[in-house]
């Protein structure tokens, strides 16, 4: 077996009585694209910067590349790591081009590298003005060429879709899926969960500090147990009147059964049976659903004053 990219064992961080991140445990392989969610406060960009090194953790062991990141050794490693943080900031009097050849300069690479990355981003048209003049996006494009010089080994995407529009988000993520097949990975921290979920491998769901969950979108459908839902077409009210599928029928979907995922073939079997069937709409839970399970999972068990912990930005 492999050894991880990036790993964390029992890994936490503390300012003072605020725990920032508590006793995470996770791995990351050569290749893979793991999902980071979580409101504000989660304890998100306190990870990212602990496996960058710019912070050292209070308690556990962190390994990026086989060495700790905040380590003397580690300075070797940096080059191969991307970053973009969750706010942009450039030198606001140098010019788009200037500002990517510098960092390219930094990471070993020429002037040709950051026209190349201008033109995947989308700005080579803007590259000649000053960033004072950039818009919004204009500059969280600046900030993915920047992250992606030199195609690190690892890379740490902090909201990268902020501020772009539909067509950049697709580029975006189109180019994320190449460095994922040329062998990089990922850490990409978002808000915004619908068209995610298939570019990543895995997830990992933080609130307060505290990991809730983490796998495979399959893996945290099972854990969170989330019902299957099937909407026959054509059947005239006749479910009603099965008795083998009339109990997963409720009043807030009259029309749709939610099934456990255990039982979804037999219903669909019992589905089959039925004469005037026109079609089926079958719906397994998407992140943002499995993601608002465990959320409110943990708020309901942190009811109780005495179970509550604060939490801190990131």
């Amino acid at each position: 077996m492999s050894t991880p990219l990036v790993s964390l064992t029992d890994a936490g961080k503390s300012y003072q009585q605020l725990d920032a991140l508590k006793s995470v445990t996770m791995h990351l392989n050569q290749g893979e694209v793991m999902g980071l969610f979580g409101h504000n406060g989660a304890g998100k960009t306190t990870m990212m910067k602990l496996i960058l090194g710019v912070i050292s953790p209070s308690r556990g062991k962190i390994e990026v590349m086989g060495m700790a990141p905040d380590s003397k050794e580690a300075w070797h490693c940096r080059s191969k790591v991307g970053y973009l943080p969750e706010n942009v900031s450039f030198y606001e009097q140098l010019t788009g081009l200037e500002v990517l050849t510098y960092f390219s300069k930094l990471k070993g690479f020429n002037k040709k590298q950051a026209i190349d990355l201008l033109e995947q981003v989308g700005i080579t048209h803007a590259m000649k003005r000053q960033v004072k003049t950039y818009s919004k996006g204009m500059r969280q494009r600046l900030g993915l060429a920047q992250a992606f010089i030199g195609e690190p080994k690892l890379l740490l995407l902090d909201e990268p879709t902020v501020g772009l529009d539909p067509i950049a988000t697709r580029d975006f993520y189109k180019t994320v899926d190449q460095l994922k097949s040329n062998g990089s990975s990922v850490i990409l921290c978002s808000h915004v969960l619908p068209g995610v979920e298939q570019h990543i491998d895995r997830a990992m769901i933080l609130s307060t500090g505290q990991l809730l969950a983490m796998g495979t979108l399959a893996e945290l459908r099972q854990q969170a147990a989330l019902p299957v839902a099937i909407k026959p077409f054509g059947l005239n009210g006749s479910v009603v009147n099965d008795s083998k599928l009339n109990g997963f029928l409720t009043a807030k979907c009259p029309n749709t059964l939610l099934v456990p995922e255990k039982e979804k073939i037999d219903v669909l079997k019992q589905l089959l049976s039925h004469e005037g069937l026109d079609d089926l709409q079958v719906e397994t839970a998407n992140l943002e659903q499995v993601y608002q399970h465990f959320l409110s999972l943990h708020e309901s068990s942190a009811q109780t004053p005495s179970t509550q912990t604060p939490g801190v930005q990131g």
